[in-house]
C-alpha cells in the first residue's frame, strides 16, 4: 500500500525536477520533535511551534541546493483524531510560514496508517509507516534523489532504522542546535 503524500516541486528555488533528471542530494526530516515541538497528534497551526533554529536549518539546506523532504508518521488519522485534509492544511501552512523567512520544504510525505487504528480505512499494515522505508522510497520515485549523498535527521530510533533500510545516512536529533547538525551533515556530503 502506498502512503499518502504531498510532493511539490520548489517554485521558490526554480527547480524543475521533472525536467532535470540529474540526481540531487536530499535532507529528509522527521517532523514532530525534530522540526517542531512535539505536542502529540499535532494537526492545527494554532498548536504548532518551530524548534529554535529549525527554520534556519531548512534555509541552510535550501541555500546549499539540497532538497528538503519531510517524512512523518501521522497515526492520529487512523486513531480518528483528525483527517488527512488537516495534515495537508498544516503542511501548506508550514510552507507559507517558511516563505516569510526565505525557506521552503520541497515535499511532505506522511503515513496515516496504524494496524490497530480505530478508522477501518487506515487500520492496515503498510510499507510507509516508519521504521519501514516507504516514505523515503516514494520521495525517491517523485524526485531525482541520490540516496548515497542524502541524509535523514530524526528524533527516534524508528527514524534511524527507516533511513538505514532506505540506504540513507542518518543523524539522531536529541535537542540542541538543529542548524549545527544540518551544517555537519552538509559538510560530510
Amino acid at each position: 500500500m502506498r502512503c499518502a503524500n504531498i510532493a511539490r516541486s520548489s517554485m521558490q528555488a526554480g527547480i524543475s525536477l521533472m525536467e532535470n533528471k540529474q540526481k540531487k542530494r536530499a535532507a529528509f526530516f522527521d517532523r514532530d520533535g525534530t522540526l517542531n515541538v512535539d505536542k502529540g497528534y499535532l494537526y492545527r497551526k494554532e498548536d504548532f511551534a518551530w524548534l529554535e533554529d529549525a527554520v534556519d536549518a531548512i534555509r541552510a539546506c535550501n541555500e546549499a541546493g539540497v532538497l528538503v523532504i519531510v517524512v512523518t508518521n501521522q497515526s492520529g488519522v487512523a486513531r480518528g483524531y483528525y483527517k488527512e485534509a488537516d495534515i495537508r492544511a498544516l503542511h501548506d501552512w508550514m510552507n507559507d510560514d517558511l516563505a516569510n523567512y526565505g525557506a521552503h520544504i520541497d515535499g511532505f510525505y506522511y503515513c496515516p496508517h496504524l494496524p490497530d487504528g480505530t478508522v477501518e480505512k487506515y487500520a492496515v499494515i503498510c510499507d510507509c509507516r516508519k521504521p519501514k522505508p516507504g516514505l523515503i522510497k516514494e520521495a525517491c520515485r517523485d524526485f531525482p534523489i541520490d540516496r548515497s549523498r542524502s541524509f535523514l535527521i530524526g528524533d527516534s530510533p524508528r527514524d534511524l532504522e527507516c533511513a538505514e533500510r532506505a540506504g540513507v545516512k542518518s543523524y539522531r536529533y536529541e535537542g540542541g542546535s538543529l542548524l549545527a547538525m544540518v551544517r555537519h551533515a552538509l559538510s560530510e556530503g
